[in-house]
């Protein structure tokens, strides 16, 4: 009969295999940091120059699979749920796409 620290490690790395143990975390971390924001005191206002570069360091996260990291960045930062437009940030930026692979 298997004892609960081997269930426990089954379950974890169960959990950790499907990806489920990363996405809980950073879901708690998210709530935490949700949770601690005091609503009385208004978050300063996102700059321009943060916006874009906090919607690079997304675009990066999540090219990298850090979707749980970028989620935590997006509930922490106040930036926009929803992405900016590749095209607005290749303007904004001054940059450009290559065709081949859309990485800017």
């Amino acid at each position: 009969m298997a004892t609960v620290a081997e269930l426990k490690a089954v379950l974890k790395d169960t959990l950790e295999k499907k990806g489920v143990l990363g996405h809980l975390k950073a879901r708690i971390r998210a709530e935490v940091f949700s949770a601690l924001d005091d609503d009385r005191e208004p978050r300063p206002s996102l700059s321009h120059e943060n916006l874009l570069i906090n919607e690079l360091i997304r675009e990066y996260l999540e090219f990298n699979k850090y979707k749980y990291t970028a989620s935590v960045l997006i509930a922490e930062s106040g930036q926009p749920v929803v992405p900016l437009d590749r095209q607005f940030l290749i303007r904004e930026l001054n940059a450009f796409e290559e065709s081949k692979d859309n990485t800017i």
